[in-house]
């Protein structure tokens, strides 16, 4: 990471921490006030990786950071999320479900399913579209697609 790179995340974090900024395009103007060349594409990979979300604070709407809000509740809430978000279909195979995703999604969505530490799920591996949820053993795999589901906000998911 560069300097310059570096510098931005930095400022981004200090702004998330000292005021609500509830859009991209907020955050794009506040940075661009602080000298920085951005554009909303940058700001949104910025925000990604210093693993900012949206949350409601005072019945607002803003960007929090983690350590402004219960772990849990920021590994829960972008886990709902990211499978509302990019999971297309979830299918259960075995001891495994296995979700799809557009292409260059999957990284994502099993990277929140591994910080979320939900004690059925042994681990997760993916590549570009697709990936393998590992349950424990023991573990009911209807029973955690059914919560995935209720976490996507959806009664039906389509099944492959």
């Amino acid at each position: 990471m560069n300097d310059t790179r570096s510098q931005r995340l930095h400022a981004l974090g200090a702004l998330l921490r000292g005021e609500a900024l509830a859009s991209q395009e907020e955050v794009t103007e506040r940075l661009k006030r602080l000298g920085f060349a951005v554009t909303q594409a940058t700001v949104s990979r910025d925000l990604e990786q210093i693993g900012a979300v949206k949350v409601k604070r005072g019945g607002l709407l803003s960007y929090a950071l983690p350590e402004q809000i219960g772990a849990a509740d920021w590994s829960t809430g972008r886990l709902e999320r990211l499978l509302r978000e990019f999971v297309v279909s979830i299918e259960w195979a075995g001891p495994l479900l296995v979700l799809k995703t557009p292409p260059g999604s999957a990284h994502m969505v099993a990277s929140a399913i591994d910080h979320a530490q939900l004690p059925e799920i042994a681990g997760t591996v993916s590549g570009d579209d697709t990936m393998f949820v590992a349950l424990r053993d023991g573990a009911n795999a209807d029973a955690v697609l059914k919560r995935f589901e209720r976490m996507m906000g959806r009664e039906e998911v389509r099944y492959a």
